[in-house]
């Protein structure tokens, strides 16, 4: 067995963004004994709260990433809208950040992740750069309508994409995306969207997770259910095309691989994040080594550890409802929490929102059967509502 890089307590992790993908990274490195500091604009951030310490500060301010930089031993990130120039310089200083600020820059750009993917032979979407609405309407001739309009940087659930339906909507969709910085992609009529979790080690071991097959409404992801009903070979397929994606980039860490599935069986990759991901949130429960687990172990230089799935779940988002905007409120815990294989998790954001993600909660059951059942009991009971009403 090749060396390990021998890791004592109170090794130093600091990671840029204080989220709850941040808490999660940080109750998963507090399980190993970790010192963790957070970096986050946000005072007493939903990962500060579990954290050793929150520099409270911009994740563009260079200078904040220095500082973090200098009590840290390791740098991760919880998501891609950071400052990778300075992550960069850190990084040519000698820095340990994962995965590579080089990595970072390029899937911060959504048009040179494609690009580099489409050239090392991985299946995605045709698409192409777009300098004005003319050049829509001529793509819209090779990829025919509807088409896909995106925001080159700086996207997230659905923010920057524009679904354009039509020639007399080029200009308008140019438009609200801003006039420049974009792209578009051909539209894929999919008979469903999955997505593969998958690590990978400092010394280049992989390990993926089983698929999860997600639902999303109005863009944003509402549920995933894992297994993925999809046949095998869909499956198999997947996690192929999501090893060669992490090795393509030779990222350390976990990656997420989203993908759309074709009718004929096929599969097409939409866009990958360099860390955990919201439709990985069921391994915490259903698989024996989570996702952020997985991330700290990888990043540490640590083995990684067991994927397999210990049962079906379920995973639902749990968003702030129309109407509210305010101190968060979580109704419906004790009837929710009364049914079986019910796990709650509720991220500690002070303030909720129509559509903000405020927490999850995860269904493990016998069967998928139950368990969609079940989720959809749950789901009945549990609304993230304020004190406050929103204002129109």
């Amino acid at each position: 067995m090749m060396d390990r890089i021998s890791l004592l307590p109170p090794y130093r992790i600091a990671i840029v963004g204080g989220g709850q993908l941040g808490k999660m990274m940080t109750v998963a490195a507090k399980q190993f004994g970790f010192y963790v500091t957070i970096l986050d604009p946000t005072k007493r951030s939903p990962a500060a709260q579990v954290a050793d310490g929150q520099l409270v500060a911009d994740f563009n301010d260079g200078k904040a990433i220095r500082s973090l930089a200098g009590a840290a031993d390791l740098i991760i990130y919880e998501f891609e809208h950071i400052n990778a120039a300075a992550l960069l310089a850190l990084e040519k200083q000698g820095c340990l950040l994962f995965p590579s600020a080089s990595i970072l820059e390029i899937i911060q750009d959504k048009l040179r992740q494609k690009i580099t993917m489409a050239e090392a032979g991985i299946p995605v979407p045709l698409f192409q750069e777009v300098t004005a609405p003319a050049q829509v309407k001529a793509a819209a001739e090779s990829f025919g309508y509807p088409l896909m309009m995106k925001a080159r940087s700086g996207g997230y659930d659905g923010k920057g994409n524009y679904l354009v339906e039509g020639p007399d909507a080029c200009a308008a969709a140019f438009d609200f995306l801003g006039g420049e910085g974009l792209m578009v992609e051909q539209y894929i009529p999919f008979s469903c969207e999955v997505s593969v979790i998958v690590a990978r080690g400092r010394f280049g071991e992989i390990r993926t997770y089983p698929l999860s097959e997600n639902e999303h409404r109005d863009n944003i992801l509402r549920r995933s259910m894992v297994p993925a009903r999809v046949p095998a070979t869909v499956a198999r397929r997947a996690q192929e095309v999501a090893e060669t994606v992490i090795s393509l980039f030779a990222g350390v860490g976990i990656f997420c691989v989203e993908m759309f599935v074709t009718k004929d069986g096929d599969v097409l990759v939409n866009e990958v994040a360099p860390r955990p991901h919201n439709s990985g949130h069921y391994t915490i429960e259903a698989c024996i080594t989570s996702q952020f687990e997985q991330h700290i172990r990888a990043t540490c230089g640590l083995p990684l550890g067991d994927t397999s799935l210990r049962c079906p779940a379920v995973m639902t988002n749990l968003l702030g409802e129309e109407g509210y905007a305010g101190p968060a409120i979580l109704e419906g815990c004790a009837a929710a929490l009364s049914l079986p294989g019910v796990h709650l998790h509720f991220y500690g954001k002070h303030q909720t929102k129509p559509k903000r993600k405020m927490g999850h909660f995860t269904v493990t059951a016998t069967t998928m059967e139950d368990a969609l059942n079940i989720s959809e009991q749950a789901q009945k009971y549990l609304r993230v509502i304020s004190t406050q009403e929103e204002e129109i």
